[in-house]
């Protein structure tokens, strides 16, 4: 490479071809160097926050599963504890009883259906209790929710009585789940 029109410039000329060749240096090594390592920094940084992120929610789910998985095996104890011979109807009929308002019993009408996976079947009950207060609702509810058999309230209605003033008429469904023995568990 013949470079002898170097020799034929200024002081200035080289001075400023100098000055380009240095800017021209400073911006390839700003783009193939500087450039590419923060750009991997900010990859990096948003990878970080991203996974941090990702942990956190893994941490929920496992809070939530395990809490879960508590909740399955309180279920399944209260299952295995239920005394023999249980019936959603017969415990609300007795809870009726201990609750006193066995006598405003409208009408009771069980039902009961498979499950999908044909492991348990849903047991139900609807019934309606005319002419009560609200504290014999609280109390009768009270029962059904806090008792070990894994009862609940499926859907409840609340209407004004017509007598007495002040009383409520309730419907509700109360339901179940009872585990479906097998011909293999009978006889055992």
């Amino acid at each position: 490479m013949n470079l002898g029109f170097i020799k034929n410039m200024t002081k200035r000329e080289r001075f400023a071809v100098c000055f380009a060749a240095g800017a021209i240096g400073l911006f390839l090594v700003y783009q193939l160097i500087i450039t590419p390592y923060v750009n991997n920094n900010k990859t990096l940084e948003r990878q970080y926050a991203q996974k941090a992120k990702d942990l956190q929610e893994m941490l929920a789910l496992k809070s939530e599963y395990e809490a879960s998985s508590k909740s399955l095996d309180l279920s399944k104890l209260n299952f295995q504890n239920r005394e023999k011979g249980f019936t959603l109807f017969s415990f609300l009929d007795k809870l009726a009883g201990e609750t006193g308002v066995k006598d405003n019993v409208n009408y009771m009408k069980p039902s009961s259906s498979d499950s999908k996976s044909g492991a348990y079947k849903i047991s139900q009950v609807e019934l309606k209790l005319k002419s009560i207060n609200l504290k014999q609702l609280t109390e009768y509810l009270y029962g059904i929710e806090t008792s070990k058999n894994v009862i609940f309230v499926k859907r409840l209605t609340i209407d004004q009585s017509s007598q007495p003033e002040g009383y409520i008429d309730v419907v509700m469904q109360v339901e179940t789940y009872e585990m479906v023995q097998t011909q293999d568990q009978l006889i055992k």
